[in-house]
């Protein structure tokens, strides 16, 4: 393990075993896919021992896809707990992206909300407060700062491209293997060209003009 790597895990980890240490027993909870404009938001709420800390755990934007699959099989090995919660396109057109980013991450820490077998005494919350009566804590940009929702980031992300590259199947048209929902410039091209499936979200292509061929926004 290359020093630079170790520096960042030790860091990581550092950040939740202060919690440890006054005898807090934490859990990390992120989500992924707010951005994209297809397919669900996914979360995960994952609880990481203080020890082993596995090498390479990270925010999973800064892992290739490769690395965040070993990594969730690790993660999955390890952990007390791993929750994950699911907001679909009927919900997230309902109530708007945020409020669908909380359920999901809200159903992602339930187990440990309402069970007595994961009991947890604080989440760290990627920059939300969830409807939950449980302590929490809001941390900006926390997918780079704690162990556990650093672990949480890669549960959400892996799940969440599986979840699209089982949709591709299903809907071939649109590449959704490749760029999982995001709005790539194919991505754009592909809905002009055979218009939104039912797993698009319409709040999100409201300035596409899909009569526009050359998909450039409405002003």
């Amino acid at each position: 393990m290359s020093g630079h790597s170790q520096e960042r895990r030790d860091a990581l980890a550092a950040h939740d075993a202060r919690y440890w240490e006054a005898g807090l027993r934490v859990a990390g909870v992120d989500e992924a896919g707010c951005g994209a404009l297809a397919g669900p938001v996914i979360a995960a709420c994952v609880g990481m021992p203080p020890s082993p800390v596995i090498e390479g755990v990270d925010d999973s934007k800064k892992l290739t896809p490769a690395r965040r699959e070993k990594l969730f099989g690790l993660i999955l090995e390890t952990a007390w707990f791993v929750g994950i919660g699911m907001a679909d396109v009927e919900e997230i057109e309902a109530i708007n992206i945020l409020n669908a980013a909380k359920l999901a991450m809200a159903r992602a820490a339930e187990g440990l909300d309402k069970s007595s077998q994961y009991p947890c005494d604080l989440l760290l919350v990627d920059a939300r407060r969830l409807p939950l009566d449980i302590r929490q804590e809001s941390i900006v940009h926390g997918d780079a700062v704690s162990y556990s929702i650093a672990a949480a980031s890669i549960a959400a992300k892996v799940t969440r491209d599986r979840i699209m590259a089982a949709l591709d199947k299903e809907f071939p048209a649109y590449g959704l293997a490749n760029h999982k929902g995001y709005g790539t410039a194919a991505h754009y091209e592909t809905i002009l060209r055979f218009g939104p499936s039912k797993i698009h979200r319409a709040s999100f292509l409201k300035n596409l003009d899909l009569k526009n061929p050359d998909g450039k926004a409405r002003a």
